[in-house]
């Protein structure tokens, strides 16, 4: 009997989707755009000549184009000379590297790192060291769970401490009314935080030394976030001095340290997070945990990076060159916010302008409100996050006085 040939089943495709199923995720809610993020995105879609992006904390030069350092680019051909191999990091990264961090934040006379007490793990840049140590202060922090953040501070900051395990409080930082540091709100709150139970998070270059006692006395942990050493000022010394006054002070600090924007290594994500310890028995422990706090997040660090920021850090020519560089990009910024200042004085802005250059490192408070930034994105084609901050970075020559006329015209409301 001849036998019929039956057509062979075909798999249905994966785009069908039968009747009567659900997907898993139907539930799950847009997300609103990241604050930061979605002033680039908004940015990118705009289509006028003159518009510019004063969103993101990335350097750009006077030509308004990504810089690449000049000893970032020695480094690497150091490295590709050598061949070296891809191996994996150990948990806590790079020793070279981990070692170099460490003595530009605390300085090659300190104490503790004299001593060998200070526990130091590579991370994935600054938002990596933050994460690790707040996952390591809800883990082992014996007072509290409690965080208290500078009001505003950035957007990313909450998020991950919350994510960390930590309740996440405000202390006052900025004054709306001088567009400048609330010094009088911040010793207040501080002090009436609850007595040994908190966690104080701060940045380094704009902490008053002053902090030191209140701290000390309300037996606060003091946590440092240290992104802009050398950037912020155009000395790694004076942008350190915080830390290494309150570790001088006694006070055992935890710190992140970021290396994307002094130098410019922002998509290679190369960070440190550091715990002062009493003493090399406890930063062993220190140590042990930090690893089981690492391991099942990213195992270990990336590798390209710290051997880069090793090489700069570790040569003294590179060194050099570095810190000259770093200077370099610092004093343009500096004299963006003169320039800016000077400009909307000349075109009797209302309000006092002194307050751009007062501030310090890339980012500036501009004092505008939400409908004055949201005008000048839609009218202007000027992206800056809805609370007016705005990266000094993004000014150039070639842009700053079309921005000045047009935060002018916003402020008098001719826009």
């Amino acid at each position: 009997m001849q036998a019929i040939a039956r057509p062979l089943a075909r798999a249905a495709p994966r785009h069908v989707r039968y009747a009567g199923t659900l997907s898993a995720w139907s539930a799950v809610p847009a997300g609103p755009p990241d604050a930061i993020l979605g002033v680039t995105e908004a940015f990118k879609a705009d289509k006028d000549p003159r518009k510019i992006n004063l969103g993101v904390g990335a350097y750009r030069d006077e030509h308004g184009k990504p810089y690449v350092l000049g000893c970032v680019k020695k480094a690497e051909d150091i490295l590709v000379a050598a061949d070296p191999d891809k191996e994996y990091l150990p948990i806590t990264g790079l020793p070279a590297f981990t070692k170099a961090a460490a003595k530009l934040a605390y300085g090659e006379d300190s104490a503790p790192l004299l001593n060998n007490a200070v526990s130091v793990t590579q991370s994935i840049s600054g938002t990596g060291a933050l994460r690790i140590g707040g996952a390591f202060l809800g883990r082992w922090y014996p007072h509290s769970k409690t965080i208290y953040l500078p009001v505003p501070s950035w957007g990313n900051h909450t998020p991950i401490f919350r994510d960390s395990g930590l309740e996440v409080k405000g202390y006052r930082y900025f004054d709306k009314k001088t567009v400048g540091l609330d010094f009088e709100g911040m010793k207040e709150d501080l002090k009436n935080a609850p007595e040994n139970r908190s966690s104080s998070y701060m940045h380094a270059h704009t902490t008053p030394r002053e902090l030191s006692d209140i701290i000390k006395e309300k037996k606060l942990f003091p946590f440092f976030d240290m992104a802009y050493q050398g950037f912020a000022s155009g000395s790694t010394s004076d942008d350190a001095f915080a830390v290494r006054h309150f570790v001088s002070q006694g006070h055992r600090i935890a710190l992140a340290q970021s290396f994307a924007k002094n130098m410019g290594l922002y998509g290679e994500r190369v960070g440190a997070f550091s715990l002062v310890t009493t003493d090399p028995e406890e930063r062993a422990r220190v140590d042990s945990q930090l690893k089981i706090v690492i391991r099942p997040m990213y195992s270990n660090p990336p590798l390209h990076g710290a051997r880069i920021a090793s090489t700069i850090l570790g040569r003294p020519d590179l060194y050099h060159q570095w810190e000259t560089e770093v200077k370099h990009m610092a004093d343009r910024i500096i004299s963006m916010r003169h320039h800016l200042r000077d400009a909307l004085v000349l075109l009797d802005t209302p309000g006092e302008w002194d307050h751009i250059t007062r501030q310090i490192g890339m980012f500036s408070f501009t004092g505008l409100t939400q409908p004055q930034t949201k005008t000048l994105a839609e009218k202007a084609h000027i992206y800056m996050t809805a609370d007016g901050r705005i990266s000094m970075a993004g000014l150039n020559s070639a842009n700053i006085d079309y921005f000045a006329e047009s935060v002018s015209n916003a402020v008098k409301g001719r826009l």
